[in-house]
């Protein structure tokens, strides 16, 4: 895409949720990217998978326009998927623009290892202003579901001092939302199970 650079990147998102709590410590704003081809096999999150699915296009800059807007009532941002190291540059000039104007913190969930983070440059860049990244394909049999893992293979690579394992296991394991218009919304590292 030449010609596009920084905040003007495009973000191909799946949804956002502006106060979360199920997301990282704190009350969290929570970005879905759109498009993950790592596909794990038992993944929840499986209508974030396609790369046009039902994505919002919007730029890094909007997106952290709408989070630096909630400053006073968020800790950070959390940004999960989909997968949001396969939009490498919107990722990096997202959580460069909150790290300049503001403490706010970043979790980063990826399926992408650790390994394959720091060998590849465009991905380390994504995670350069990051707080924490949880790395690591998820592994149906190895299902854990707490701490922001979906299962114990994943890695914490704490990149500050900011969250420790505690912090993470303080984490409720999944929320539910209602907004005005009845529609509800899950998150967290539970899948709900049976009907409501």
């Amino acid at each position: 895409m030449a010609g596009v650079s920084g905040l003007d990147r495009p973000w191909r998102l799946h949804a956002v949720v502006p106060r979360s709590a199920a997301n990282g410590p704190g009350v969290r704003y929570v970005v879905w990217s759109q498009g993950c081809a790592l596909g794990c096999p038992g993944c929840f999150n499986p209508e974030t998978h396609s790369a046009a699915g039902s994505a919002l296009v919007r730029t890094a800059g909007e997106v952290a326009e709408e989070a630096l807007a909630d400053v006073p009532h968020i800790e950070g941002v959390t940004l999960t998927g989909g997968e949001p190291l396969e939009q490498p540059a919107a990722v990096a000039a997202f959580c460069a623009e909150l790290r300049a104007r503001s403490r706010l913190s970043v979790i980063v969930l990826t399926g992408f290892t650790r390994a394959e983070i720091e060998t590849d440059p465009a991905r380390s860049a994504a995670v350069a202003d990051a707080d924490l990244v949880i790395a690591g394909r998820y592994n149906a049999r190895l299902q854990l579901a707490r701490g922001l893992r979906g299962s114990s293979n994943k890695e914490y690579w704490a990149r500050t001092g900011r969250y420790t394992a505690d912090d993470l296991a303080a984490v409720p394991e999944l929320e539910i939302t209602v907004a005005d218009d009845g529609t509800l919304t899950f998150t967290g590292m539970v899948a709900p199970e049976g009907e409501f």
